[in-house]
């Protein structure tokens, strides 16, 4: 690090330039971010996504739906609103509840707009239709891709109401740790120049991947904290090393110290991040990219640019005092000497609590999230509810399986084997429909065979016959009582794959997209952790030498997290502090625990870091943690407060799990701020004594 620290001190006006020019190229591709973001980001590589894409291609299944719903509307107005919207670029089939009147009941009618797999461009479709509809009320549009523009929407004013409320909280966090304006205000700056820097490599990386509407919030959140964090801890240890040294002595000491601290928590957080890689699905591997981008220039930041401005500014960072700071640290030696004292009492009570708040994590329930994402306000969300509550929309699910054979499915043997399949799956009690060329038609396998002899007969069933069956293609849908979204839906869908019908196929539809999802989940979910834990391990053994630390900062992590899962059941599953009951998110244990994990390890990195400086200058085991506690408390408790204000404040978003993500998030660093750093980490340092420091091989 020493010559790393000298060059940014030799040439801090050309890092500036530098830093300059990237921020303002950056800048212009960030603002075209919202524009780039595509769904929310649940796909998964595999049958239903394979499926799907043959059934748009050569049966004429949507790959997309928007309903139009009218509440209160007579047949004329239906008519000559169906009439404008056919005309919609893209538009593969469209369905008028004047065709069908099962979709109309009492004042309220619905039609479907379908459109293929080829489609990319919802967001413009979408405006379209809805500037047909504006002249009209009591008219709106609402399915998938419609609340996937809504969600989009709902992020970006999200994003402005957490900025609004966190940024002001942060600064005066800030004015309370450092008692000047400027250097209160450099953190934020650096922040905020990391963040859109992300946003532009964002957009630059969607030319090869497509970004989930979800990483408009969780990039911000991640990026924006760690950056004010990085900066706060440099500031402050730049501040105790001026006293003693010259400003470039200084920068060059606490870049030397600090910023070996900072690329380890950067390492840590890096990891976790990596570690959903392994889980394919599209979300996760967006957050991982995207969040290790967010934190690599966070670090470049608070190591190139934060320290250069620093230099330039000299005593100006002082300038501006708002508040006279007092000395703490009397009052936090007497805290270390407390819990000095009485580790294993203290270790037992914290125990105790952690473990109580696990407790609701017993009942903790899993889904993808959906239309409920959305607050009712918008017309998508409210839509959407109308026609459950009023056709059963969600009652029901279609599963569709499509079976291939090389020689076609037109011969008597073949025809037979059809029926065969269609028995084989009516026989699962959850199926209530399942339609296929004899079922439409209305006819049995040898009348069907007998019609195919007479050419009249034959060309009737002709478009039936090409409604099912292209080529080496069979298609069947599947009805079943129960919601798409549903664990016996899933169940399904796992079983009917494994089952044995007489010819290679695979199955889509709702229930399938779920079961790949969870499956993928839970399946990779175990390898994420071993390489986060084993990672950390290592990389923590090696930076303090000892084996003991490694283990009890990843133990403690771990009950610290369990305890946030169960404390986010209580709040949001249970309905809690005027929460509505709401299931869990999918992506609240893979992002809560990849991305705690490491940001926690930034404040056991910091605190054992120091305590290991003190003790590498010949403390005793007590002492150096006592020190170590004394030096670190004031700073790690304001950034902590930090990172908890700019996560927390998503809390008042309206988008459901990135108000989960960050409730999540905010509670965990809480809990590891206050009751592991502050009182396990240094109750477990009293009680191994020098055993916290052994290390097989030292030399």
């Amino acid at each position: 690090m020493k010559p790393f620290s000298m060059l940014v001190t030799r040439f801090p006006k050309a890092i500036l330039a530098c830093w300059s020019v990237l921020f303002l190229a950056m800048a212009f591709f960030a603002i075209q971010l919202p524009d780039k973001l595509q769904g929310d980001g649940f796909f998964v590589d595999g049958d239903h996504a394979y499926v799907g894409e043959e059934l748009s291609k050569n049966f004429n299944v949507p790959d997309q739906t928007i309903f139009v719903v009218f509440e209160q509307h007579d047949d004329t107005t239906i008519r000559e609103i169906m009439d404008k919207l056919s005309g919609v670029e893209h538009l593969q089939t469209i369905v008028s509840p004047l065709d069908d009147a099962t979709y109309q009941k009492g004042d309220i009618a619905y039609g479907m707009l379908h459109f293929d797999h080829t489609v990319t461009n919802f967001p413009d479709i979408i405006e379209d239709l809805r500037d047909v509809l504006a002249p009209y009320e009591q008219i709106s549009l609402t399915g998938g891709p419609v609340i996937n523009v809504d969600i989009n929407s709902a992020s970006q004013q999200d994003l402005i109401t957490a900025e609004t409320i966190g940024l002001p909280i942060a600064l005066l966090v800030l004015v309370l740790a450092f008692g000047t304006l400027l250097a209160s205000l450099l953190p934020i700056i650096i922040g905020a120049i990391s963040v859109v820097t992300a946003f532009g490599f964002m957009v630059i990386a969607s030319n090869w991947t497509d970004l989930s509407i979800f990483v408009l919030n969780i990039v911000p959140m991640l990026g924006l904290a760690l950056s004010i964090d990085f900066a706060l801890l440099f500031i402050n240890r730049y501040r105790e090393e001026i006293a003693k040294y010259s400003a470039k002595e200084a920068i060059e000491r606490t870049i030397q110290t600090s910023g070996r601290s900072i690329i380890f928590s950067a390492i840590c957080v890096i990891i976790g991040l990596g570690a959903m890689i392994v889980i394919q699905v599209e979300l996760f591997q967006n957050i991982a990219l995207s969040g290790a981008i967010a934190v690599f220039l966070a670090v470049l930041a608070s190591l190139t640019l934060l320290p250069a401005s620093m230099l330039l500014l000299g005593d100006r960072l002082n300038k501006w005092r708002l508040i006279r700071l007092r000395d703490t640290s009397p009052r936090w030696r007497r805290f270390a000497n407390f819990v000095m004292k009485y580790p294993v009492a203290i270790i037992v009570v914290a125990l105790l609590l952690l473990g109580t708040a696990m407790i609701p994590l017993k009942d903790i329930e899993l889904a993808i999230p959906s239309v409920d994402s959305l607050p009712e306000r918008f017309d998508s969300r409210a839509s959407y509810d109308l026609l459950a509550d009023t056709f059963g929309i969600d009652e029901q699910a279609t599963v569709y399986v499509l079976a291939e054979q090389q020689d076609g499915w037109t011969t008597d043997a073949q025809l037979q084997l059809i029926d065969d399949i269609a028995e084989k799956i009516n026989a699962f009690d959850i199926v209530t429909r399942v339609d296929t060329i004899f079922t439409t038609s209305d006819v049995d396998v040898e009348t069907w065979i007998a019609m195919q002899q007479q050419p009249e007969a034959a060309a009737q069933l002709a478009p039936i016959q090409e409604a099912f069956i292209n080529d080496t293609q069979l298609m069947i849908p599947v009805t079943i009582d129960a919601d798409g979204t549903s664990t016996e839906a899933q169940d399904f869908a796992r079983t009917l794959t494994d089952a044995e019908l007489g010819v290679d196929f695979a199955i889509s539809g709702l229930p399938k997209y779920n079961q790949e999802i969870f499956d993928e989940m839970f399946s990779k979910i175990g390898v994420a952790i071993a390489i986060i834990i084993v990672s950390t391990f290592i990389i923590l053994m090696l930076a303090f030498k000892s084996v003991l630390i490694p283990l009890k900062a990843i133990f403690m992590n771990v009950i610290g997290l369990g305890a946030t899962f169960g404390i986010l059941v209580y709040v949001f599953q249970y309905g809690h502090f005027g929460l509505p009951e709401t299931t869990i998110a999918l992506i609240i244990p893979v992002v809560v625990f990849c991305l705690v994990f490491g940001l926690s390890m930034d404040y056991e990195v910091f605190l054992i870091s120091r305590i290991h400086e003190e003790h590498m200058n010949g403390k005793t085991n007590t002492e150096a943690t006592v020190n170590g506690l004394v030096a670190t408390s004031k700073i790690i408790t304001s950034a902590a407060l930090i990172m908890i204000v700019i996560t927390g404040v998503f809390a008042f978003t309206d988008v459901m799990p990135v108000k989960q993500v960050g409730v999540g998030i905010a509670i965990a660093i809480a809990i590891d701020a206050t009751i592991i750093r502050l009182l396990l980490v240094p109750s477990f340092m009293k009680l191994f004594g020098e055993w916290n420091w052994w290390y097989p091989f030292k030399k």
